[in-house]
C-alpha cells in the first residue's frame, strides 16, 4: 500500500490526546475537503509503496505501543486488514481514522470517524469535478452505522461556523445508534489563533448541545508542520 509517513508523535485530538504513538499515514482519499491539512495524501499524493512487512519493520523500530492508522483515508486498501492483524498480535492498541465512507473488517481497538459535513466541499466554481465527486461520496450513514455497531469509536465533526450544528444535529438523527456522549467537535483550522478564536464560541456550544469539544493539541504543541 502507499504510505506517506510513519512517525511517532503524541496524539492531538479526540479521546486519547496526549498518548505517544505510532503514526502509519496512508496515500490516498476518496474525498476531496478544501480545508484538508494533509494534501499530500489527497489533492496532490506523496508516498512510497511498502508491503505489510516493510510497514512492521519500521514500525517496530520505535518505542511507542499505540497505532494511529491515517492517511488520507485507509479504508481504501485492503492491506490495512492484514496489517492490523499482525499489529494486534504484536500487542498495538489500534485507532484507525476514517471518514467513515469505506469499511473493512479491520482489527481496530478505537475508531476514530470524521464524517464530513457540506462544509467540507472545494468550491463548486474552482473544482466543480472534484467537489461533485466530493459531495458524492462524503456522506455514508449505513457505513458509519456498521462501525459504530462493530467497534469502539468516537464521532469527531470538523466546525467552521456555528451554523454547522445544524447539519450535526441532523446526521445523529439519520444515525441514532450514535451515542451523544462520543460525539465530539473540532474546529476547523491550522493557525492557533483562529483556533483560539473559534474555540471561544464552540466550546459553549459543546456543553449546550451535550457534545464534548475537541482541541486540535498537536498545533498548539507544534504548528502545522508535517511529521508531528
Amino acid at each position: 500500500m502507499r504510505i506517506a509517513e510513519i512517525f511517532q508523535s503524541r496524539q492531538g485530538e479526540g479521546f486519547l490526546t496526549g498518548t505517544e504513538s505510532v503514526f502509519i499515514r496512508t496515500a490516498g482519499c476518496n474525498l476531496r475537503c478544501w480545508f484538508c491539512d494533509t494534501p499530500y495524501t489527497s489533492w496532490s499524493v506523496e508516498g512510497e509503496h511498502l508491503t505489510v512487512e516493510e510497514i512492521l519493520t519500521r514500525v517496530r523500530d520505535f518505542s511507542a505501543r499505540h497505532i494511529v492508522l491515517t492517511g488520507g483515508e485507509p479504508m481504501l486498501f485492503p492491506g490495512v486488514v492484514e496489517l492490523t492483524r499482525h499489529l494486534a498480535d504484536d500487542g498495538y492498541h489500534i485507532t484507525i481514522e476514517t471518514s467513515g465512507t469505506r469499511y473493512l473488517p479491520v482489527v481496530c481497538h478505537l475508531a476514530s470517524i470524521s464524517p464530513k459535513l457540506s462544509n467540507s466541499t472545494p468550491s463548486w466554481k474552482d473544482h466543480p469535478r472534484r467537489a461533485a465527486a466530493h459531495e458524492k461520496r462524503r456522506h455514508c450513514p449505513a457505513i458509519v452505522r456498521k462501525i459504530v455497531l462493530n467497534y469502539p469509536y468516537q464521532i469527531k465533526f470538523v466546525i467552521d461556523t456555528a451554523d454547522d450544528l445544524v447539519e450535526v444535529e441532523d446526521y445523529l438523527k439519520q444515525v441514532p445508534e450514535i451515542d451523544r456522549s462520543r460525539v465530539l467537535l473540532m474546529p476547523q483550522g491550522i493557525d492557533r489563533q483562529i483556533l483560539a478564536e473559534k474555540a471561544s464560541w464552540l466550546e459553549p456550544l459543546c456543553r449546550q448541545h451535550g457534545f464534548q469539544f475537541c482541541p486540535r493539541k498537536q498545533i498548539e504543541w507544534y504548528g502545522p508542520v508535517r511529521g508531528k
